[in-house]
């Protein structure tokens, strides 16, 4: 896939206030590591997540949602009335029907021919997202959108912790349910336009080229659903690592045929956030250079469909990644599907 007047106008995150340490989370399961004989810190060793952040309880994704999208459009140059398509990625919704994304535009005061709609698809969706807003303004079909994730992963944690502490588990039993420990919450929203709608002499964060492989022969590697009082996910850890990064290196290989770039290109590298043993098996594999890597799962954990582009957003805020600098956004998901971008930024 290859882009030719899109560009990211405006990026924003905005991250709950409440945090939940990794150590916090084994001493609720203190009963649990004292029956199993598990050594105190394992969580934090293995996955390299120190801590992640929850939004206040009762929060639903539309809220975490909105929030960002206000931030996004008080950085934007264009304003909330030249919005035409609004998508919302999530993994969490608000619920079945309506469309999340109805309650965003409500709250967000959009106008009422802006296209509504969700997009779903587990860790991608909000790259999925900017494809089709990068498509839809080069067909001409629209001039800007705005593309939204609020992730809360605070019912399927809490879920979790009950469970392992109540089920009668071995440590075989426990490892289905390790990656949900993993899981934070994030919000993220991003303004993408028409290259002629940005003022004269504005930076332009062009959307470039991106290539996407699929193996759903993999479908059944980590699969979330509502349970009762909660959600309920359950991962095998180690085949979705392996399967994962095998099919990263499938559309790695497709993404430099079809930009022309190589190990070397990107100025920075921002992958999804899962974990320091996917990270290193993932650049590795690559032959990528980890110093050009910025992660932010030390602190957030893996947020999902936020993952990724929060860790952008946060990039830019922090002057990580600049004016100039070409990106390289390395994306997988469950399913497994994986989707690259090459940003001009």
């Amino acid at each position: 896939m290859k882009f030719r007047h899109a560009c990211i106008e405006s990026i924003a995150a905005v991250l709950p206030d409440e945090v939940w340490t990794s150590a916090a989370l084994e001493e609720r399961l203190a009963p649990l590591y004292t029956r199993l004989h598990l050594p105190a810190g394992r969580l934090e060793l293995m996955s390299g997540i120190r801590e992640r952040r929850m939004w206040a309880a009762g929060t639903r994704p539309s809220a975490a949602s909105a929030a960002a999208g206000r931030k996004a459009l008080a950085q934007s140059r264009l304003g909330a009335g030249r919005m035409q398509v609004l998508l919302h990625s999530a993994v969490c919704r608000d619920m079945l029907e309506p469309a999340t994304a109805s309650f965003v535009h409500h709250q967000l005061s959009l106008g009422p021919d802006c296209q509504v709609f969700d997009v779903s698809n587990a860790c991608l969706g909000f790259l999925n997202g900017l494809v089709l807003l990068g498509a839809m303004i080069d067909s001409g079909q629209i001039r800007s959108g705005l593309v939204v994730s609020g992730e809360n992963g605070r019912p399927l944690v809490e879920r979790t912790l009950r469970h392992l502490l109540a089920a009668p588990l071995d440590r075989h039993a426990i490892k289905p349910y390790f990656a949900n420990l993993t899981i934070g919450s994030a919000a993220v929203a991003a303004i993408v336009c028409h290259e002629d709608d940005l003022p004269a002499g504005a930076p332009r964060h062009r959307l470039l080229a991106g290539s996407s492989r699929a193996d759903t022969s993999h479908s059944d590697l980590c699969q979330g659903d509502s349970a009762g009082d909660g959600l309920d996910m359950q991962t095998d850890s180690e085949q979705l690592l392996a399967a994962g990064v095998e099919v990263a290196r499938r559309t790695w290989n497709d993404f430099t045929a079809q930009t022309g770039w190589n190990a070397g290109t990107a100025d920075r590298i921002i992958c999804h956030q899962v974990g320091s043993a996917h990270r290193r098996q993932l650049y590795t594999t690559l032959g990528l250079d980890l110093e050009k890597d910025f992660s932010t799962f030390a602190t957030l954990g893996n947020t999902g469909s936020a993952a990724l582009p929060s860790a952008l957003a946060l990039a830019v805020e922090q002057g990580v990644v600049r004016d100039g600098q070409q990106l390289a956004l390395l994306g997988i998901g469950s399913g497994i599907n994986s989707l690259m971008l090459a940003v001009q930024w």
